[in-house]
């Protein structure tokens, strides 16, 4: 049995061709964030395991996702990204074979900007881990970029998920600024600080890695746009941190 597991809050936009990508799993786990606009009832369109649980990170929520399953591998994927018909396919028949000895896969993930899509600067082949063992699978608890962990042996699969988790720069920014601050806590956590020479060249490296020693140039104009939000998310991050050190020696 496959569970497919979906996080979502006010996803009515782009949720239901995810959904429609998924319909093959034996069943679908929704856990929503309490969104206040059509995400619900989209969702009720594809199944009735829909369960509202208050935000409590990534991690958490995911967790929460995956003691909701009721299969022995879950197939977990985000509101904004798209199961392929060939990854489909690969999916059932891997799982279909007895033969094989994993606890887990790695996919591979096309990322797009505005509908580009990005083949360079670090974009592909974006390999994610999200199809596993339910019995086998541990999350870690970072703020930003949580990951699940296998306690098993792990594989690659040739086929691919299709992101595209930015519609509009507004979007966009809002990520940025969203991201910036739970990476720039996440590293106060971490005792990390930041200064005038991080706050200046850390960002500007990123930018030069991303768009020049990762070819991201050859993407265009989107490889440009890409580099440059990078850029900011970076410049934001260590301003932030900065800015918690500062406000923490003056609460003192």
């Amino acid at each position: 049995m496959i569970s497919a597991l979906v996080i979502c809050k006010n996803e009515q936009k782009i949720i239901r061709n995810c959904l429609e990508s998924i319909k093959w799993a034996d069943e679908i786990i929704i856990i929503d964030s309490f969104s206040t606009d059509d995400t619900i009832k989209i969702c009720s369109e594809y199944t009735s395991k829909i369960y509202q649980k208050n935000w409590e990170g990534f991690a958490n929520q995911k967790f929460f996702g995956v003691s909701k399953c009721n299969g022995e591998w879950i197939f977990s994927i985000d509101a904004d990204e798209v199961c392929t018909e060939p990854l489909k396919n690969e999916i059932l028949n891997k799982l279909n074979d007895i033969n094989h000895l994993y606890d887990g896969f790695l996919i591979p993930r096309r990322n797009y900007f505005k509908n580009h899509r990005l083949k360079f600067g670090g974009s592909y082949p974006d390999y994610q881990l999200r199809l596993f063992k339910k019995d086998k699978v541990r999350i870690n608890n970072r703020l930003v970029h949580e990951s699940f962990i296998i306690d098993g042996k792990i594989s690659k699969l040739e086929n691919h998920i299709d992101h595209y988790p930015y519609k509009t720069f507004r979007e966009y920014l809002d990520k940025i600024n969203y991201y910036s601050t739970l990476s720039a806590e996440e590293k106060y956590k971490s005792l990390k600080k930041s200064n005038i020479f991080l706050i200046i060249f850390r960002p500007i490296f990123e930018f030069k890695k991303n768009y020049l020693f990762q070819l991201g140039f050859l993407d265009g104009i989107a490889g440009f746009y890409k580099a440059l939000f990078h850029f900011l998310t970076k410049l934001f991050t260590e301003i932030k941190l900065w800015e918690l050190h500062h406000n923490s020696e003056q609460d003192k």
